[in-house]
Formats: C-alpha cells, structure tokens, sequence
C-alpha cells in the first residue's frame, strides 16, 4: 500500500502473506492489467495470497515470534492460480483464484491450530471450509452493480492451464506510524 489514506486505515495491522515471484506472479499481473483496461480502479501494487491478518500493535514481536516458530516448520508451499473469479456483491472484488493444493490447506490449518492456542486478534478470518485462497486483482465496490457486472462478464474464466508457482518464504507485512514495514521469514528448516 502506498497512498496516504490507505497506509492510515491499515494502521496498526498486520497481514501475513505469500507473495509469488515466478509465472504466478507473472500472470497475476497480466490479468490486473487486462482488468485496468476496462475501468481504472484501486488495486493492490503487488500480487499477495493473505494467508491472516491481524491487529496487534502492541504485540508485534510477539506475533512475529509465533509466525517464525510455525514458518520453521512449513514445507514450501504450492500455489496453483485456477481461474479469474470475483466476490459479488458487497465487496466486488476481482480475483485470481487458487486451487486448494494440500500444502496450501495444511499451512493454513497447522497456522489455524496455532493461534487457536493465542488470544491474538485475528482480522477477517472464516473456517477453513469457507476460505478462498486468491489475489485480489482489482477492487470495484465504487462501480455500480451494471459497471461491476459488465467487468465480471469481460473477465471471469477458467483458465485453461494452471498456473503454478512454490513458495519458499512468506511475508509479515506491518503497518505503523503511516509506514509499511516488511519481514520476509524462509519457509522450513
């Protein structure tokens, strides 16, 4: 994030995240072009799958500790981009959908088990049943329901090869006193 006002309504958050480097990476970001073209509208500046967000400006340390500790004990993890897919209404949101490979779902439960034993708070966490792994590409919730529609319709598809990347670290991204602040942590031992 990088405008002012996004920076200030994230403050005091914290967003654990794996960000693709390789084709995932390169994909994302021809599909948030292609999506820019139809209707210039916020986006994230870099691709991200948001594994938790959290609201510990206190705790920092603390939380950056119990991340460190369960990251020495995560194999890489396979992401797999499916699909262009959007979340409706309220949010409409456009996104690039992952699959549900199996290092992905265990690193979100092993992580789940984890805080689950913490009373750190979490932000918009859902069950893991309910969690869809993806990249927001674009975020349209200003357009009106015809405008959002029309770019669901120009853009929502299967893809006809997946696209497939292995994370080997992944980042706790704060925010604090109007800055961003990034620690990247290796996956494994």
């Amino acid at each position: 994030m990088n405008t002012p006002e996004q920076l200030e309504s994230l403050e005091g958050q914290q967003y654990l995240v794996l960000r693709p480097t390789g084709e995932l990476a390169d994909r994302f970001r021809a599909e948030q072009n292609d999506a820019l073209v139809l209707s210039r509208l916020p986006h994230p500046y870099t691709g991200h799958v948001t594994l938790r967000g959290f609201y510990e400006p206190t705790r920092r340390a603390d939380l950056t500790a119990l991340v460190r500790t369960w990251a020495m004990e995560q194999d890489p993890i396979e992401m797999t981009g499916e699909a262009i897919d959007s979340f409706p209404d309220p949010w409409q949101i456009l996104i690039l959908r992952l699959a549900r490979t199996d290092s992905l779902v265990s690193a979100y439960a092993t992580l789940t088990e984890r805080l689950d034993a913490t009373d750190f708070h979490r932000l918009g966490e859902l069950p893991l049943d309910e969690w869809t792994f993806h990249m927001s590409v674009v975020y349209g919730k200003a357009l009106s329901g015809a405008d959002w529609t029309a770019i669901e319709s120009a853009r929502v598809s299967e893809f006809a090869h997946p696209v497939c990347e292995t994370a080997t670290q992944l980042e706790l991204v704060s925010y604090s006193n109007g800055a961003e602040r990034r620690e990247v942590i290796p996956l494994g031992r």
